[in-house]
């Protein structure tokens, strides 16, 4: 059974300094609403887009998770992130003054204190799941993830440190959430470097906040300075991050994902694939059960009525990519009486219209766009190639090329008996019904 997203209650505020950029950054995180999830916002870059926590946001970062949009960026999310998936809080908006989170005492205990303390909300939309149901594989910079369907409910997540040709001895940890008390057993365990280490990160730039009191560095398994919280702190510490990293999947994740050596990038890379999995069963569910729509169900998803309803019937459907339909051109159509007399054509603008109306109905099917009317924002590489004229049947096409956000672009072409009558590139925005 799906669980109710979440959001905080109450907003919070963080302030420290960033442990690769070196600049002191206030942090404010406020609720948000559902289905909107986790979003940062850079208050310094005004003109900046609000920067989604998820994988197409990811940009090559070393050492760290880095989110782009644009112009504007922000690094080292991933404590942030663990902490959020762990609570089950799905929706907040994150504003910072500066391109780094901070990094406080190098791990996510802060963190989870500030959540805790502005107390959670929960919400009346389900959370989208997502049950590895295949094997996957990533294998890069000598790390292997591996992820797998499980027989037990929730995530199990392992991590093996296995550094052992620099002088540490391996580690392994395991969670299961829910089960384990992350707060209590993950949350805690800090940023970490090898002291071998230590001279390249200052000469590549990386490091310039980092201090006694938020990274440990390690000569072979102890510590220079103080102690660790863990004798294994090291491990901890890497599930911590790759639980991050796992949040910018946009699900619960049900089955096992096990780690060895792997840092972000391998996350990553893993993300992608669990995300491309995901696309794949949604998009086949959808084939299995949406065939196509009769006049009743595009009525129900457009707001367009005769004589200006232009779709007669959807026949195909693969998930939120493509649809095609027909339009039935019929010479008792109004447009007829005076387009031509004794000579009727159908419009051109009247055949792209009806492209735009299938492109409509398919950019409406995502749960998150209930409420939106799709307008035509613009249109581009327009050619009309035959005339359509009555008996005629138009087929339609269109293809989603690119969906983002509140905007979509769709490629559309209209035949008749396999001949390409009209065809266009749209750019949709979508608004508020109301």
């Amino acid at each position: 059974m799906a669980r109710n997203q979440r959001t905080i209650k109450n907003p919070f505020e963080v302030r420290g300094v960033g442990l690769h950029e070196g600049h002191d950054v206030r942090v404010v995180v406020r609720p948000s609403a559902a289905d909107s999830g986790a979003f940062f916002i850079r208050s310094d870059l005004p003109d900046s887009d609000p920067i989604p926590a998820n994988i197409e946001s990811v940009a090559e970062a070393e050492r760290r998770t880095m989110l782009r949009r644009g112009l504007a960026e922000v690094h080292t999310v991933e404590h942030l992130l663990a902490a959020l998936a762990a609570m089950n809080i799905d929706n907040v908006e994150i504003e910072l003054d500066g391109p780094e989170l901070p990094a406080l005492d190098g791990s996510a205990l802060p963190w989870f204190e500030a959540v805790s303390a502005a107390g959670v909300v929960d919400q009346k939309v389900a959370r989208k799941e997502f049950a590895i149901e295949e094997p996957l594989f990533v294998e890069m910079d000598g790390a292997v993830v591996n992820a797998i369907p499980s027989s037990r409910s929730g995530l199990q997540l392992a991590y093996t440190l296995d550094y052992r040709h620099q002088g540490l001895t391996p580690q392994f940890i395991e969670v299961e959430l829910p089960g384990t008390d992350m707060a209590k057993e993950i949350a805690p365990a800090r940023t970490f470097v090898l002291a071998s280490e230590v001279e390249a990160l200052r000469a590549s730039d990386l490091g310039a906040g980092a201090n006694e009191e938020n990274t440990v560095v390690l000569d072979g398994d102890a510590p220079v300075h103080g102690e660790l919280r863990f004798s294994d702190e090291p491990a901890r510490h890497k599930l911590l991050d790759m639980l991050g990293d796992l949040y910018l999947l946009g699900a619960d994740i049900q089955g096992r994902i096990s780690s060895t050596r792997s840092g972000h990038r391998a996350h990553h890379a893993l993300v992608r694939c669990l995300s491309a999995a995901m696309e794949r069963e949604e998009n086949h569910g959808r084939l299995v059960r949406d065939t196509g729509m009769d006049i009743r169900e595009i009525a129900d998803l457009l707001p367009h009525r005769y004589p200006f309803l232009l779709v007669d019937r959807v026949l195909e459907l693969e998930g939120y990519r493509r649809a095609v339909g027909i339009k039935n051109v019929s010479v008792n159509e109004p447009f007829f009486a005076g387009h031509f007399p004794g000579q009727p054509i159908m419009p051109g603008v009247l055949i792209l219209e009806a492209l735009a109306q299938l492109a409509g109905t398919l950019l409406l099917r995502r749960m998150e766009y209930t409420g939106k009317l799709p307008v035509l924002w613009a249109i581009d590489k327009v050619k009309l190639r035959r005339s359509v004229i009555p008996g005629d049947q138009l087929r339609l096409e269109v293809e989603a090329v690119k969906v983002r956000d509140t905007m979509g672009r769709v490629v559309c072409v209209a035949k008749v008996n396999e001949h390409v009558a009209a065809e266009a590139q749209m750019v949709f925005t979508l608004v508020d019904a109301g």
